[in-house]
């Protein structure tokens, strides 16, 4: 499946349907006076979040929704059907903007929950509606009203507890495979994730995390150099961020003030999460590089964690971690 986060469609609301201008003529019935029906009101066009989707690819095959119209009035007072409210499903995470005021409208966040994005017109009055005793005769009827109509931008931000950071390779999708059911695409070249990829973390039976392996950053990330600019917002939700660094890599500290200064040039507010530092692939270093490995300090950081996604050395203590942090966070 292709990963859309980013999209803009049109919405239209139902016109509302004409009223009737109609008189009642029945046999026996000497004096049959107005009783033409109001028209029915438009639908309405509701986006509704669905845990069930992660994309929003199905809205770059059809930019383009309108509600059903109103029925019009009848004779006989009969008033018009009011035209259905069209849903359309998004996945939960997805930011509703105006697109050309750029006016917030939604965040939807939780399953089912619902945004009317535009109203649908109201019906006409049927000349029954406008009888007096000075004119009880009318000949007059209103026409249905047309639909609100928008141009939407839909922004796709994940809901993740735990964001993992890192420069390409560093071994966020292998830990992402290891420590949940998620299975992404493992292969030892740069940018072997190419969308972001969620997964549950249990721990223990009733408690849980979701993590986001968000696709590599690299210097200039937020310039637009690499993949990381396109992801980067998904970082945004995320209340514990984990940084990846690899043992084998030559300047630790150096990679970790390039993912620092990327989150900052993006966000300032990015760098006020709790974080984690962690440095990956330690069953391929020994020896006197091992040891200056593991003197190393990051600054605010507390002692960093020493993994192995191959051998699982040093997993469990990382989960433990991470789960003391998010539960800390939803409690605040």
């Amino acid at each position: 499946m292709h990963f859309v986060d980013e999209v803009t469609i049109h919405v239209k609301g139902g016109d509302g349907g004409n009223g009737c201008v109609s008189f009642r003529r029945e046999k026996y019935v000497p004096k049959g006076g107005p009783d033409g029906g109001n028209g029915g009101n438009g639908g309405n066009v509701i986006l509704r979040a669905d845990r069930q989707l992660t994309t929003l690819l199905d809205f770059t095959y059809r930019p383009r929704y309108q509600a059903p119209r109103g029925e019009h009035g009848r004779g006989k007072k009969q008033d018009g059907k009011w035209g259905e409210t069209l849903v359309l499903r998004v996945p939960c995470g997805t930011v509703v903007r105006d697109a050309d005021t750029g006016e917030l409208l939604g965040d939807l966040t939780s399953d089912g929950q619902e945004l009317i994005a535009v109203r649908g017109g109201r019906g006409g009055r049927g000349n029954a509606e406008f009888a007096t005793s000075t004119d009880q005769a009318p000949r007059r009827a209103e026409g249905g009203k047309p639909g609100e109509e928008r141009m939407l931008h839909l922004e796709l931000k994940l809901l993740a507890d735990v964001g993992l950071v890192g420069l390409p390779n560093a071994g966020k999708s292998t830990l992402i495979s290891v420590i949940s059911a998620a299975k992404p695409k493992i292969a030892d070249y740069p940018f072997t994730t190419l969308v972001p990829n969620l997964g549950i973390v249990r721990v223990g039976d009733e408690r849980s995390f979701v993590v986001a392996d968000i696709p590599g950053l690299i210097e200039g990330a937020h310039k637009g150099k690499g993949l990381g600019v396109q992801f980067l917002r998904h970082i945004e939700r995320t209340s514990v961020l984990v940084f990846l660094l690899e043992a084998t890599r030559p300047d630790l500290k150096g990679d970790y003030a390039i993912l620092l200064n990327e989150l900052k040039s993006f966000d300032p507010q990015l760098l006020k999460r709790p974080r984690i530092v962690v440095i990956t692939k330690m069953d391929v270093v020994s020896g006197k590089l091992e040891k200056a490995v593991r003197r190393l300090s990051f600054g605010r950081s507390a002692k960093p964690h020493f993994i192995s996604a191959v051998t699982g050395a040093g997993i469990k203590d990382l989960v433990s971690a991470m789960w003391k942090l998010v539960a800390r966070q939803r409690d605040e």
